[in-house]
């Protein structure tokens, strides 16, 4: 064919049209720069599509190829509530391991399961909440007062660890920062000086704090994060700082966080928070969501958990924020997505090829036991009580945590593909002639135990209940699921879990249906603990329902029953918002007979008790009013009373006492330290937490967890819980003796500290000095000791007494000296500057701490001066 100056035109108009389309849009050219890429659909985008980005559960905008994204997701000691995951020890546990490089591998392999899960969830078109990228962990904020409920999910009340670790977290979480997607993003959270009460958080204003303590103790950790992390979200709090909602303090995020430490990233609500700015009976310091959500923005709030920023074009309309001010958030919101590679096809990012099995793997189970080993604290071991010793020893475990599972997992948590309790632990490290005794002897704070009778139960066809699923609210038609409960119900919808396989995670009923034949007369009572509509029926009568409209609700019913008669059991179940949960069993009860308890283990040669709290009972804002319990805080700090006095029993009764307190919380354990020959601080251990602990009472693992929080004697010892001012408070600020301090934990070996030498003793302001210590195991084993370093500057009458500066887990051998070298530079020598009023280094004379607690007896001494 002939070519003419008419076919090369066309040929020039075909690719300058294509050329002028791809320009147009370069936010699809994954060759460009993200930032390119956002600014070309930042101007694609209408105002209302703008507002949909801002909001949690971001809606798709088709037009522009933006799928749905859901930004709420949790990873706190692994990928939760999304079915089966590798669940490693609560984060107060794990910062018991004072081993930052074992945390950054438990958060890369987190980040792996998110990946890999995040990719099979999209491959099927689901994008729903806990399926996405962004993981809103870790918790840094400061463990300062022990009742609070959600210390369990931090680091401790030391603002050095809480950054080393909280750091660690989050670069596991994102991965390496030269590749061009990040493989998660991480969120600091909450920001700030946010650590109780929770029955008031949304109501409460944290202000007239001294300077000193809000930049010596809450803001370092949120610091650390941002300039040693590039951690890419920060959550805002609930409560109010000096006046004004965390989530609307120009002071906070804007002067403080973008300006001081030049974060670039995402601010986030916590969940509600922009409610709270007009919610009556919360802050109310504005009046309609309109004027809230035009502040929250313009004080550098981001992203809305919730739904107060729908009305942010209402906001536009009256003038309270301007579509430009709103393309601030917008372009920082983009961004994050277009850094995940979730803007992108998976064939361009490398992250997305990480195999699904990696989730709940061997790998990952081998880490879980290795971070849950670290974790175990001793406190306390009288004449060698521990490591028991094998061989025709008979031992009884007893307690409220013995055999529980759920106990291990904490909070923010996911479900692990199997978990090895404490009572399964010590039955598989027992030796062939050693014998057990279990009884579990006690609830954790209830006088009364439940004897079941879910055993007594038949239906049509077999034993237990027969169980009908609707995939519909009405039971209406032919049932879509029928199978059998032959177990208490345990039934919950979180981490989109279903009730039963084919069954709908909402808008589903169910009906529950069981003969009854009891063996013996008496009252029976059923138990029920429910977030739905749940109604029971005896014998085709209604006796009892229950309508949670706010999370989980309990209802108890007692009903006399007569030996050997029938009795019909209907229990119908109907969804009704959020996470549906179904917990149930019914039978007898009785109280708790502690002699009887004895009499049983009266052959025992010890008895290991399995005591504490649990998740249940300390938490998030929960609805538990317990003695010694208020809305998921605690009002005193001793281990309850029905524990306590069974104890007491068995020490009267002449038996040795093991505790294994499992709590996430410092335990008041004055009268336990009389009563018992030794105490294991287990924390809540995780999926392998029944090993670890098995493993360090028989000798097969020796200790070195060490305290990340003060254990106090009891809350005599405790300033006013609403104070956030640091006098008191911690083992930085605190006058008396506690019970047991920080940085505490026994070994099997004994270390001994040589004289601690500096290269130099006299130092420039901005110079580092190098710390070199001896230390000897002096012991018959192997172990590991926690070489901690603290600071004092001297002169500073209103400063800590010694603060954190340097630690290092460090393996001796039995006989073996291991000289241990710390570098301290400028940074360690921050010290508060009352002049300036800010933290900076400069001169003055220091003393150098270095040992293995926190406690004065057990630290060397030497002086620095920076000139």
């Amino acid at each position: 064919m002939k070519i003419t100056w008419i076919h090369v035109f066309s040929i020039l108009i075909l690719l300058a049209c294509s050329i002028f389309v791809d320009a147009q849009e370069a936010y699809k050219d994954p060759s460009l720069s993200f930032e390119v890429r956002v600014e070309d659909l930042l101007k694609r985008l209408t105002l209302e599509e703008k507002i949909t980005l801002m909001q949690d559960v971001s809606q798709p905008i088709e037009r522009l190829n933006i799928k749905t994204y859901n930004w709420w997701n949790e990873a706190l000691h692994g990928i939760a509530r999304t079915g089966i995951a590798t669940v490693y020890p609560q984060p107060i546990g794990m910062a018991a391991a004072f081993d930052q490089n074992a945390v950054f591998n438990v958060f890369n392999a987190v980040s792996d399961e998110g990946r890999a899960k995040n990719t099979c969830y999209s491959a099927q078109g689901e994008y729903g909440r806990y399926q996405g990228l962004t993981m809103w962990t870790p918790t840094i904020n400061i463990y300062r007062d022990p009742r609070w409920g959600r210390g369990i999910e931090t680091y401790g009340e030391d603002p050095y660890l809480t950054s080393v670790l909280g750091v660690a977290a989050v670069k596991g979480l994102q991965g390496p920062a030269d590749r061009k997607y990040d493989k998660l993003h991480a969120c600091a959270k909450h920001f700030a000086v946010h650590s109780g009460p929770e029955w008031n958080r949304h109501s409460f204003d944290a202000k007239d704090i001294k300077p000193r303590h809000l930049w010596e103790t809450y803001f370092p950790a949120f610091e650390a994060l941002i300039k040693d992390a590039g951690v890419k979200e920060v959550m805002c709090a609930y409560n109010r700082f000096e006046g004004q909602p965390c989530c609307g303090s120009n002071q906070l995020l804007i002067q403080i966080l973008r300006e001081k430490w030049g974060f670039q990233g995402v601010v986030v609500a916590d969940c509600g928070a922009i409610r709270d700015f007009y919610n009556e009976g919360a802050h109310e310091t504005h009046t309609d969501a309109a004027s809230a959500s035009a502040h929250a923005v313009l004080s550098g709030t981001d992203l809305d958990c919730g739904s107060s920023y729908k009305a942010l074009a209402e906001s536009v309309h009256q003038g309270f924020i301007t579509e430009l001010a709103i393309d601030v958030s917008v372009r920082r919101l983009l961004l994050a997505r277009f850094q995940l590679g979730e803007m992108d096809d998976d064939s361009q990012v490398s992250w997305t090829k990480i195999p699904y099995d990696v989730v709940a793997s061997r790998a990952h189970d081998s880490l879980a036991l290795d971070i849950a080993r670290k974790s175990m604290t001793l406190l306390l071991n009288k004449n060698g009580t521990l490591p028991l010793k094998r061989g025709g020893l008979t031992v009884a475990v007893v307690g409220p945590n013995a055999h529980d599972s759920i106990m291990q997992w904490g909070n923010y948590n996911g479900t692990p593909a199997a978990t090895i309790t404490i009572l399964d632990g010590i039955k598989a490290a027992l030796g062939k002639t050693d014998k057990l005794i279990y009884e579990r002897g006690s609830g954790l704070v209830e006088t009364t135990l439940l004897e079941s009778v879910f055993n007594q139960c038949r239906s049509k066809g077999g034993p237990g209940f027969s169980a009908r699923y609707w995939n519909n609210l009405k039971r209406n038609g032919q049932p879509d699921v029928s199978t059998r409960v032959t177990a208490p119900f345990n039934f919950c919808t979180m981490g989109a879990t279903v009730f039963a396989p084919g069954v709908v995670l909402t808008d589903f009923s169910a009906r529950y249906n069981t003969v009854f034949v009891p063996e013996k007369s008496g009252e029976v009572f059923f138990d029920f603990y429910v977030n739905g509509i749940v109604n029971l029926l005896i014998d085709n009568k209604e006796v009892k329902g229950v309508k949670a409209n706010h999370g989980s609700r309990k209802m108890s019913h007692g009903l006399k029953v007569e030996a050997g008669k029938p009795y019909d059991i209907q229990i119908d179940f109907t969804y009704n918002r959020g996470d549906a949960q179904l917990l149930f069993d019914f039978g007898y009860k009785e109280e708790i007979n502690i002699a009887k308890t004895v009499e049983k283990v009266k052959d025992a040669d010890v008895v290991v008790f399995v005591g504490g709290i649990s998740p249940s009972l300390e938490g998030e804002e929960m609805g538990v009013n317990l003695p010694g319990f208020k809305g998921g805080d605690r009002t005193d700090i001793e281990l309850p009373a029905v524990q306590r006095a069974l104890i007491k029993a068995l020490k009267n009764a002449g038996k040795k006492v093991v505790l294994v307190n499992c709590s996430g919380s410092p335990i008041g354990l004055e009268p336990e330290i009389e009563n018992c020959e030794a105490i294991l601080q287990a924390w809540y251990p995780g999926q392998s937490g029944g090993t670890a602990v098995a493993e360090v009472l028989f000798g097969d693992y020796n200790p070195a967890g060490r305290l990340p929080v003060t254990f106090y004697k009891n809350v005599q010892q405790l300033p006013d819980f609403e104070n956030y001012d640091m006098e008191g408070r911690t083992y930085r600020y605190m006058d008396e003796a506690p019970l047991f301090p920080f940085g505490h934990g026994l070994s099997y070996t004994t270390f001994v500290y040589g004289k601690p030498r500096v290269d130099k003793k006299k130092i420039k302001v901005g110079e580092h000095i190098k710390l070199r210590i001896p230390v000897t195991n002096t012991g018959k084993i192997n172990g590991e000791e926690v070489v901690q370093v603290y600071l004092r500057k001297n002169g500073d009458v209103d400063g800590p007494s010694k603060t954190l500066r340097a630690f290092k887990r460090t393996v001796i051998s039995a006989g073996q000296t291991v000289a241990v070298e710390f570098e301290l530079s400028a940074k360690e020598f921050q010290w508060w500057n009352e002049a300036s009023q800010s933290m900076d280094v400069s001169a003055g004379e220091f003393t150098v701490f270095v040992g293995g607690s926190s406690e004065n007896e057990r630290l060397a001494t030497i002086e620095v001066a920076l000139k």
